[in-house]
């Protein structure tokens, strides 16, 4: 591992985030150069100084040559939170770093940064390719979670708290990293992007008019399934979401905005009839889904009449923090169940039975959307389900709550039900999880 020191100064990003294939902007270019200050302290243990933007080298896995830089507040606290800031296309890692307040909140409340940077000649994102659209897959999205890997060993980080956000190129990257590694993010903040998936191509091009221009439509199930596709088997808690979006975009259209909503409302199992509306500054139209805390699931903020370039250095990096639970103010990020029982009973026929699924939350905090796993017995295959949501319909099975029974209180229960058919093991599922979290069965 090598570290370079890079630039302490920041402001705001200039009004020039334009097409993602507009020019180059030129933005604090000569500044990549500038050493940190004399008196700037530094890891011992990672060579990296304190306060100061620092390219990172070796951090592990790369296969697209991005660049790694990382900011560490002097104000570090222990087993830090980690936020991934990724730039818009023409941009780089110092220019996020300069143009968003990030490096200053992390001051503030003792959070790591890091600011991917691609090297490609676009200086966009791959968001395109098979290979950026899958875990794994050898594209952007692995280098990225190489820096966190790196993070996390390096720092003692909380690994469950490892957050991203980005602009354009980089808001649709945040939904990919959502969809490919939703082990790894706790949430993210996607300024003026698409849906996870919406801009594949098979081509090799980094560019989707249709998705551009706002003319991909899908269901919620078709978007959620997308995300799901993503990482194949995995059960665990989804990612919340937090989308920002201009009403007047003509580069990433507003239409995008919606089809983002159902995407991760679907994905995080919630309905998508807003728990919530109101209006947080004027022009802006905040709606909350599965929730109506300042961690619902899934938030929304339509800005009336703003273009692409939508995002405001002073305003927004705040309420991104609050959203996350980063900002020391609010309630906590909304925690997964402590603790949960499940009671299920089969009742069968010759080749077929009827199942009964009661689930509890022993746990002090609400339920707000749910994913029970299982696996039936060899031999057993759904044919019908009531109160959630089944799929597949044999093997390791994953029931997603309804619209209507998505909250569980404390104490609280919800039944669910199937039919099914077999071929002489009429058993009830011996183990369940909740959300990836292992339940009691009684």
């Amino acid at each position: 591992m090598s570290a370079t020191p890079g630039t302490t100064a920041r402001r705001p990003l200039r009004p020039v985030l334009v097409a993602l294939y507009g020019a180059l902007v030129p933005l604090l270019a000569a500044l990549l150069l500038a050493a940190p200050p004399a008196a700037a302290r530094t890891d011992a243990a990672a060579d990296v100084p304190y306060a100061t933007l620092t390219e990172v080298t070796d951090f592990g896995s790369n296969p697209s040559n991005l660049q790694m830089y990382l900011y560490v507040p002097e104000s570090v606290t222990p087993n830090p939170a980690v936020l991934v800031a990724v730039h818009y296309c023409t941009g780089s890692g110092p220019a996020m770093y300069n143009g968003t307040e990030y490096a200053s909140l992390a001051d503030r409340h003792g959070f790591v940064v890091v600011y991917p940077s691609v090297t490609r000649a676009s200086k966009c994102f791959d968001v395109s390719s098979p290979q950026a659209l899958r875990r794994g897959g050898g594209s952007d999205p692995v280098g990225i979670k190489s820096m966190v890997d790196w993070v996390l060993g390096t720092y003692d980080a909380d690994p469950k708290r490892v957050f991203a956000t980005g602009i354009s190129s980089g808001a649709m990257m945040t939904n990919v990293l959502l969809g490919v590694y939703p082990d790894v993010f706790a949430a993210g903040a996607a300024f003026a992007g698409v849906p996870f998936g919406c801009f594949a191509t098979t081509d090799g091009s980094e560019w989707n008019s249709a998705c551009a221009n706002g003319t991909v439509t899908r269901t919620p199930q078709q978007w959620g399934d997308l995300v799901r596709g993503a990482y194949p088997g995995y059960t665990g808690p989804r990612p919340r979401m937090q989308l920002w979006h201009g009403t007047e975009d003509d580069v990433l259209r507003y239409p995008n905005f919606g089809e983002e909503i159902d995407q991760w409302t679907n994905a995080l199992g919630v309905s998508r009839t807003a728990a919530s509306t109101d209006a947080p500054a004027t022009g802006w139209t905040r709606t909350r889904y599965g929730g109506t805390g300042d961690q619902a699931p899934v938030e929304a903020i339509s800005l009336q009449g703003v273009g692409h370039n939508l995002y405001a250095y002073g305003t927004m990096g705040a309420r991104v923090l609050t959203f996350f639970g980063l900002d020391g103010s609010g309630p906590a990020p909304q925690p997964q169940p402590a603790g949960c029982k499940v009671t299920a009973r089969t009742s069968a026929w010759s080749t077929g039975l009827t199942g009964s699924v009661t689930i509890t939350n022993t746990g002090t905090t609400a339920i707000n959307g749910w994913k029970l796993g299982f696996t039936l017995p060899a031999g057993q295959t759904i044919t019908n389900g009531w109160g959630a949501t089944y799929a597949p319909a044999s093997g390791a099975v994953t029931a997603t709550n309804a619209a209507y029974n998505g909250t569980i209180a404390p104490n609280g229960s919800v039944t669910i039900g199937y039919q099914a058919n077999h071929r002489g093991d009429s058993a009830a599922p011996g183990a369940f999880t909740l959300d990836g979290t292992a339940c009691a069965s009684a």
